[in-house]
């Protein structure tokens, strides 16, 4: 319910509405709206990209994320910075940015 605000989450609880594709996306509920005939498509490209990074820094990304909807902005930062600092011992890290400023992709080895 926080997703979405006080008054959109009173509405659809209490008339029971659906809302269309446009207003879930306006409300933060989703972030992108395809054709259904584009859907599988999109969503397996979508996660052939996220399974191409490097998994323990997509791992430590999500916990971030999903930890500063709990936090207050100054707690959100410190943890931020907390996980970022951790990846500088890790292989990927140095992987990736040496990737990026050579401008090739990435072979990462989750280390």
């Amino acid at each position: 319910m926080r997703a979405v605000g006080k008054s959109l989450a009173m509405e659809m609880v209490l008339t029971g509405d659906r809302i269309s594709a446009q207003e879930a996306k306006e409300a933060g509920l989703v972030s992108k709206i395809y054709p259904v005939e584009k859907l599988l498509e999109e969503a397996t490209s979508c996660g052939e990209k996220i399974a191409g990074n490097s998994k323990l820094v997509t791992a430590m990304a999500k916990e971030a994320v999903n930890a500063a909807f709990e936090m207050t902005l100054t707690e959100g930062d410190k943890m931020e910075k907390r996980l970022s600092h951790a990846t500088f011992a890790m292989d990927d890290r140095k992987e990736g940015m040496a990737a990026f400023v050579e401008k090739r992709k990435a072979n990462f080895t989750d280390h």
